[in-house]
């Protein structure tokens, strides 16, 4: 067998890989204008909050729409074009699918298992594409034994959220803070505190990192093509 010998250098070649996560209005939307060249695909129908980007979008209704995407991204001379895919949202994406494989399914476990087998096929596909990734995802809230709460990006199905974070280069929480003066302040978390899920596998990033991807992106060093 041929070994293909590579050098590490050259990991992030095809582009860094984020999933960011967060509540309802803390602005994962309107991290996608901060990439570079973005094409979004929207499952949520909530981009009025970059409007006055003119960001070209293509919405995603079902699963056929979705599998035209990817093909789209993956063969397309005009998809080419793009230098990052903005995905809004990964969450609302598994709800289209856990919908069609519940019609298509008697038992609703195996919807479930249907729908994360998918899932992970699907993220997977848009990972692999030579370009910047990034996917935004809900917010999910759970206790532990011990009474802590811990948040973490929230997927139809416990077996789909605890897989979802492996498969990231990146894995930040857009939070909303109050500053001294009261003001809001929102920034990326990009390492776990021990309540919010977070990581950074370039191990470039400050633990809290302003709301600007194309920075990030720039700081890690990541390129695509």
């Amino acid at each position: 067998m041929a070994i293909d010998l590579r050098s590490t250098s050259s990991v992030h070649s095809s582009g860094l890989k984020m999933l960011v996560y967060g509540t309802a209005g803390a602005g994962k939307t309107s991290l996608i204008p901060t990439l570079p060249n973005p094409v979004i695909i929207s499952a949520e129908g909530g981009l009025l909050s970059i409007s006055d980007a003119g960001l070209p979008f293509v919405e995603i209704r079902s699963l056929s729409d979705l599998s035209d995407v990817l093909a789209w991204l993956a063969d397309s001379a005009e998809a080419s074009q793009f230098e990052s895919v903005a995905v809004d949202s990964i969450s609302e994406i598994a709800e289209v699918c856990l919908s069609a494989e519940k019609a298509r399914a008697k038992d609703p476990r195996q919807a479930y298992g249907a729908m994360s087998e998918a899932m992970v096929s699907i993220v997977r596909t848009l990972r692999d594409l030579p370009r910047h990734i990034y996917m935004s995802a809900k917010l999910d809230k759970v206790s532990d034994e011990t009474g802590r709460i811990l948040y973490s990006p929230s997927m139809p199905g416990a077996k789909t959220g605890q897989s979802l974070p492996y498969l990231f280069d990146e894995v930040f929480a857009l939070r909303v803070e109050k500053s001294d003066d009261g003001s809001r302040v929102r920034a990326l978390l990009t390492d776990s505190d021990g309540s919010w899920l977070a990581k950074d596998r370039s191990g470039k990033l400050d633990q809290w990192e302003p709301p600007h991807l194309g920075d990030i992106i720039v700081k890690i060093g990541a390129k695509c093509g």
